[in-house]
């Protein structure tokens, strides 16, 4: 930046009066006070279904995920046993499965017990929502009774 520039930069400054800050920043549409922050919604049967779907893929990935391993073992020592380089393949094919198969197991347990936990909170939070609800509207009846006289 040249220093008759520079000049010209305050000197528009100064004449706009503006002794606040300014940050560089996308504008707060709704306002400091808060208002809706995004469009995502979620309600307990969204939180359900997507728990009972990880849950599902975890039980029959548990029970079918391994249905080859014994073959593929017994295969992996035949063939090196006949001195077949496939055999050591098929044995790193079957390790490297297995640990695939146990962090998507991991995985899915992870996200079935978030979704309960989630929807338990959100329970809760409901139940403290509608009951200070109603103490407030109780809390108005209250003051509209005393007012009537």
């Amino acid at each position: 930046m040249a220093w008759d520039e520079w000049e010209r930069l305050k000197a528009d400054a100064g004449t706009r009066s503006s002794s606040q800050m300014q940050l560089n920043q996308v504008p707060n549409e709704t306002g400091a006070g808060g208002g809706q922050q995004g469009d995502l919604k979620v309600d307990q049967q969204d939180l359900a279904a997507v728990g009972d779907s990880a849950f599902k893929l975890f039980t029959d990935l548990g029970r079918y995920g391994r249905d080859a391993w014994s073959s593929s073992q017994t295969a992996a020592k035949d063939l090196k046993a006949q001195e077949f380089e496939l055999g050591g393949a098929l044995d790193t094919v079957q390790e490297r499965w297995e640990k695939s198969l146990t962090t998507l197991l991991d995985a899915c347990a992870h996200i079935s017990n978030h979704m309960d936990f989630t929807k338990k909170a959100h329970a809760g939070d409901e139940y403290h929502i509608a009951s200070t609800v109603s103490s407030i509207a109780t809390l108005d009846k209250g003051f509209d009774e005393g007012t009537k006289r």
